[in-house]
């Protein structure tokens, strides 16, 4: 079963005058795809960046190359650090970063197919990251990720209410 809060995210910071920006790196820009796809949204959504390689998040996000190297792209650190770089780029009020292993390759003992990092800053700067690890094939991988991406974003954005 498919969860799409977009609607209700878009809807609830617009009517905050609040703004949304997300990093993605498995994803390749589906969540910010799926809150642009609602009429409305261009009030809060700021954009999105994609940083599939090490070097993108380097470049266009500040994540500290000693961190990659370090903990690898698919971390708790990383996905943190993504978040508060695109908060930084952005101005917005609001982040989403993932990181993971979508598959079918690219997976280790470590760190399996579906091994992925999402991390939320909140309009008070908090910046929290869990840990998921999702079943089936690299589309339902990538469709997991951003329905939990959404569906934590709007969890803060009402508990912040």
């Amino acid at each position: 079963m498919s969860v799409d809060c977009s609607s209700e995210i878009i809807g609830l910071l617009a009517d905050r005058g609040e703004t949304f920006a997300a990093a993605e790196s498995c994803t390749g820009g589906g969540i910010t795809a799926r809150l642009t796809g609602i009429p409305g949204s261009s009030k809060v959504v700021w954009g999105g960046i994609v940083s599939y390689a090490d070097e993108a998040k380097i470049t266009l996000l500040d994540v500290d190359s000693g961190l990659l190297e370090r903990d690898g792209s698919v971390s708790s650190g990383v996905a943190k650090s993504m978040a508060w770089g695109v908060r930084v780029k952005s101005s917005a009020d609001w982040t989403v970063a993932v990181t993971g292993i979508a598959g079918p390759g690219g997976g280790s003992p470590e760190k399996p197919v579906g091994t992925v990092w999402i991390a939320w800053s909140t309009a008070k700067q908090e910046i929290s990251a869990e840990l998921f690890h999702f079943k089936g094939d690299r589309a339902d991988v990538r469709r997991q990720t951003e329905e939990k991406a959404l569906a934590g974003l709007l969890e803060l954005i009402v508990k912040d209410n």
